[in-house]
């Protein structure tokens, strides 16, 4: 290691780059601060614009960040003499791997931009987007944000979510919620079936424009298994779930209802011949 050089470095330009990086520290703090006010501005003002959906408010909301903070990043690297010329021929050297990279974000942004277009979904929607399930927070430049029903935040890729399956429960005003009921054998069937339907419209939140379908779905060697299916919309759907369980307990064991169980097989063993001496 040469000392010298480092000495006459340290007392020729060490102060001078010293304040440099010094300066920058700050310039990146007050520009920081700064892109996050100009964010907060942006976004109450597309907030107050009752016509403007937050998805898409969002979204623009993020992309004025990721230009700020180039913006900033380019002003911070010209205090060192780093023009914008020399630092994109920096970027373009430095191999196969940034490339690569940049590649697979350019996928997802540019999947964001259908899905801002198409609006498969919005902020607020339940959907399984990417093999995940949960309620969108928000629709990124690069990824979309959900919150899973056990609380977790998940962000999945916007070319993944584009190019899966977008299943989304918040669109149409009804969700099926599926709960079966098994009776025994010798129940009968028809009561069975009135007074389910008549519990069940009485759960909270359930539809009283689309009625519960209550249906034989199969025979077991217990019993009948019903299918007890009523409609709700997507954020009391696991209210509704849980109530109707209650409900079927409950009217089962008020109509006095044997618990289903499984006929004994009996099997009768011949013996084998005695054979004579």
């Amino acid at each position: 290691m040469n000392t010298e050089a480092i000495w006459t470095f340290i007392t020729t330009q060490g102060v001078d780059f010293g304040l440099k990086v010094i300066g920058a520290l700050i310039a990146w703090g007050i520009g920081r601060w700064l892109i996050g006010l100009a964010q907060r501005l942006v976004g109450k003002a597309l907030e107050r614009g009752k016509r403007m959906d937050p998805t898409l408010s969002n979204y623009l909301v993020s992309i004025l960040g990721v230009v700020l903070n180039i913006v900033l990043i380019l002003a911070i690297l010209d205090m060192f003499g780093i023009r914008t010329t020399s630092f994109a021929v920096l970027l373009a050297g430095a191999g196969l791997a940034i490339g690569t990279a940049w590649g697979g974000l350019l996928t997802h942004f540019a999947a964001g931009v259908f899905l801002q277009v198409l609006r498969p979904y919005r902020v607020g929607d339940f959907v399984t987007v990417g093999g995940v399930t949960g309620t969108v927070r928000e629709l990124g430049l690069f990824g979309t944000t959900l919150i899973s029903p056990d609380n977790t935040v998940v962000t999945v890729g916007n070319n993944k979510v584009l190019s899966e399956t977008i299943q989304n429960f918040s669109t149409l005003q009804w969700r099926r919620v599926d709960v079966t009921a098994k009776i025994a054998n010798g129940v009968d069937v028809g009561d069975a079936i009135q007074r389910l339907k008549a519990a069940v419209s009485e759960i909270p939140n359930v539809s009283k424009e689309q009625p519960a379908d209550v249906e034989i779905l199969q025979f077991t060697p217990e019993g009948p298994l019903l299918a007890v299916r009523p409609y709700t919309h997507t954020d009391h759907y696991w209210q509704v779930y849980f109530d109707t369980h209650k409900a079927i307990v409950k009217t089962f064991g008020a109509a006095g209802y044997p618990p289903p169980e499984t006929p004994l097989v009996q099997r009768h063993l011949t013996p084998p011949p005695i054979k004579p001496a």
